[in-house]
């Protein structure tokens, strides 16, 4: 069975014209190119139904889609709270030191002395980098700052992430 990941959430819809919000989650803009298929699941459902979007344009922080034979309100107000999501066989190569999110999420982070961290439980996009949330054992959340001098190696073959500790970093 195929696996699917998130490339957007339907938070809305937008106008009367079958037009929906969405927050993207997805570094690739070409995802949302009319003529792309999406799947789309509703929360608690695995059945996909497959969407063509039909257009596309940026309103705001948000990305309004519309889709094939969507041609009103009515027609998208069942969408509100899924999930738009692309099959693992579409996904893009990526350069090196780039990942997916899914395959840091759950890794370990050790620091550079081999002393366990915690584990990767978010990532957060604030603007210039990446940040890293780690869930700490009976501490509170660390945020890494995905940038070379903190980050010195990433396996996700092997789910490990190794770091530098800056000063004050994990305090």
């Amino acid at each position: 069975m195929e696996r699917y990941f998130n490339v957007g959430k339907i938070v809305n819809t937008h106008g009367v014209k079958g037009e929906v919000r969405v927050i993207a989650i997805t570094d690739f803009d070409e995802r949302f190119t009319p003529g792309n298929q999406l799947y789309f699941f509703k929360e608690n459902d695995d059945q996909p139904e497959e969407l063509t979007i039909k257009t596309h344009r940026k309103h705001k922080q948000f990305d309004l889609l519309s889709f094939e034979s969507m041609e009103n309100i009515n027609d998208v107000e069942r969408l509100k709270g899924g999930n738009l999501k692309i099959p693992e066989s579409s996904m893009h190569e990526l350069e090196e030191n780039e990942f997916y999110f899914h395959e840091i999420i759950g890794c370990e982070v050790y620091n550079v002395d081999g002393e366990l961290i915690g584990k990767v439980k978010e990532i957060l996009q604030p603007g210039a980098n990446d940040v890293w949330v780690v869930q700490r054992q009976g501490k509170k959340d660390a945020l890494i700052p995905y940038i070379e001098s903190v980050v010195k190696s990433v396996d996700v073959q092997n789910g490990s992430v190794m770091i530098e500790e800056m000063e004050g970093l994990l305090e």
